[in-house]
């Protein structure tokens, strides 16, 4: 298992052996290598002039080589040799017909050329030094770049506590940029750079009367397509309707043993094994039941943050991490899960927009933003009693975290306000939380995580739909439910959603209370001055008007603090 890098440099070879990557291929100014560590990486591959490596799986191969009729490389070649093909021969509107995972570089002439999958499922990032540029799939190579000066980006550190994940192009690494989904950026010797856009979601609304049976038909290729061929399938349950749809369709359409494996934080933990048993009874998979402690949670918490190249204050991260080693243990090397519905066709966090908009008094454009911002509920409201003096004053001529999603909530590519709920939603927490997370965690394992929900054409599908469709009354998802009501007992189809209640509170005054305390009053942390010791001593104890979300926001702080001691990340640029 491997990353790659790539460096347009002076002596490009020697910045690929300074990461500690394996040297590939080096000519003229450009050089690729691999890396140790958890993906998929493989290359080189040639088409032409042009020369690539990439971490690339492609669920519409047989498709993708009909348009490329004899130029296609011979049966058997690896997806990233394919999907080079396509860019030699179409450019990006070939990029754009593929359906997959992929991360990809090319050395195009003088330029080394990024491209990111339309939906954010691998992750890339770029920087740029006096020696030049380089990419890679690691950023924890990239902080290992002798050549680039780097230190902890602030502006990034609010972003992450306003939203738990990092929604754009920073990252905690100042000089370090991510490449959007959906996009190509072309990196150029004189040390600048041109981004373009090969696939973006449209509002182009259709008034078939048949969307259910539409949406039905793709959601079956989806699947169909993402499951592994010749060996069972693991899918992730939790028992909601994403997940439980994902699990009746893999059931039903794969020939192989489909495996459901679900998480109980105990007998004490509210929980929802008795749907997720349901919908495993049901559909008759091999299902298995995943008990995790808090003291486990505690014992490999710092280990799980430092295999995410940005943290997310998920609380899930350990027992996701502990399902994809129990998917690897029982054999499977693919596993689906239920993440996309909620960005995609609409769920409960757009509630408290859509109450927002009955009831603004606000007519100001980033109105809107703001509002959406303050529906994260995280500690942007608690950053002026959080952040240092200093922290604060540096972030002042910092463009706001409201400047990641104003774009999406304005009139513009999106007319309809749900559409622009989920459009930001697909674009933020989609591309940089959820999908992110899940493709780090399993390939720790080796294993492959997909998400057909996340299906470029089931998105397109979701923004052809007329939204009274989506949300129908007080009916969330309407039309996804509608289009598998046949597959699940209504007892899934028809409950609300209620997501997984994590015991965080319970965790941090308990297993984690050492750490807690240990990290976040440590002298490492004071010396990076981005907190007032006195409010992290007073959220450790419980004080202040925390209440009743105190767990979460302390959980941000820790994860944060423990990805930045696991990148060994000081405080801010100079």
């Amino acid at each position: 298992m491997s990353r790659w890098c790539a460096f347009q440099a002076t002596d490009p070879a020697a910045q690929v052996r300074a990461v500690g990557a394996e040297l590939l291929t080096s000519h003229g100014p450009h050089a690729l290598g691999l890396l140790d560590g958890p993906g998929v990486a493989a290359g080189p591959f040639t088409a032409g002039a042009l020369t690539a490596v990439g971490e690339v799986t492609l669920f519409n191969t047989g498709e993708l080589r009909a348009e490329l009729g004899p130029a296609a490389p011979p049966p058997g070649s690896p997806d990233g040799l394919v999907l080079l093909h396509l860019y030699e021969r179409f450019g990006l509107p070939g990029i754009a017909a593929a359906d997959g995972m992929f991360a990809l570089a090319i050395t195009d002439g003088p330029d080394l050329v990024l491209l990111r999958d339309h939906v954010g499922a691998r992750t890339l990032f770029h920087a740029h030094s006096t020696a030049g540029w380089a990419a890679s799939t690691s950023l924890r190579a990239l902080r290992r770049w002798p050549a680039l000066r780097t230190g902890l980006h602030l502006p990034a550190v609010r972003d992450f506590l306003t939203f738990a994940y990092l929604p754009g192009r920073d990252t905690l690494l100042h000089g370090v940029h991510e490449v959007l989904p959906g996009r190509c950026v072309r990196l150029h010797p004189d040390g600048t750079s041109s981004e373009q856009t090969f696939w973006e979601p449209e509002e182009l609304i259709d008034d078939r009367p048949d969307h259910a049976l539409a949406l039905r038909a793709l959601l079956e290729q989806a699947v169909s397509r993402r499951l592994p061929q010749g060996e069972p399938v693991a899918v992730l349950l939790s028992g909601g309707i994403d997940s439980s749809l994902v699990t009746a369709l893999a059931a039903k359409l794969h020939d192989h043993p489909v495996r459901t494996y679900s998480i109980s934080f105990g007998d004490t933990a509210p929980n929802e094994l008795g749907y997720s048993g349901l919908v495993a009874a049901h559909c008759g998979t091999e299902h298995r039941v995943l008990t995790v402690p808090g003291a486990t949670v505690a014992a490999r918490l710092a280990d799980t943050v430092g295999l995410l190249d940005s943290p997310v204050g998920d609380p899930l991260t350990v027992p996701n991490a502990l399902l994809a080693e129990a998917v690897a243990a029982d054999g499977a090397t693919v596993a689906l899960n239920g993440e996309g519905g909620d960005p995609v066709f609409g769920g409960p966090k757009n509630l408290p927009m859509l109450i927002f908009e009955l009831f603004r008094g606000d007519p100001a454009p980033d109105a809107r933003a703001r509002a959406y911002i303050d529906s994260y509920r995280k500690c942007h409201a608690d950053l002026p009693a959080l952040l240092t003096p200093d922290t604060l004053t540096a972030l002042e001529s910092a463009p706001g975290p409201a400047a990641h999603v104003a774009p999406y909530l304005r009139q513009g590519r999106m007319t309809a306000l749900l559409n622009q709920l989920l459009h930001v939603n697909l674009r933020t927490k989609g591309a940089h939380h959820i999908l992110t997370k899940v493709e780090r965690l399993t390939a720790a394992s080796g294993i492959e995580g997909r998400a057909p929900l996340f299906d470029r054409a089931v998105i397109d599908r979701a923004f052809a739909t007329p939204p009274a469709l989506k949300l129908a009354g007080t009916s969330e998802k309407w039309i996804l439910k509608e289009s598998v009501r046949d597959l699940l007992p209504a007892t899934i189809v028809d409950r609300p959603k209620s997501g997984m209640r994590v015991p965080v509170q319970q965790w941090l005054d308990g297993p984690l209370r050492d750490l807690g305390h240990d990290l976040l009053l440590s002298r490492a942390a004071r010396d990076r001055g981005l907190f007032r010791a006195e409010t992290v001593r007073g959220w450790l104890r419980g004080e202040g008007a925390l209440l009743p979300r105190q767990g979460g926001k302390l959980w941000l702080v820790l994860s944060l603090e423990l990805w930045l001691r696991s990148f060994d990340v000081g405080g801010p640029v100079a």
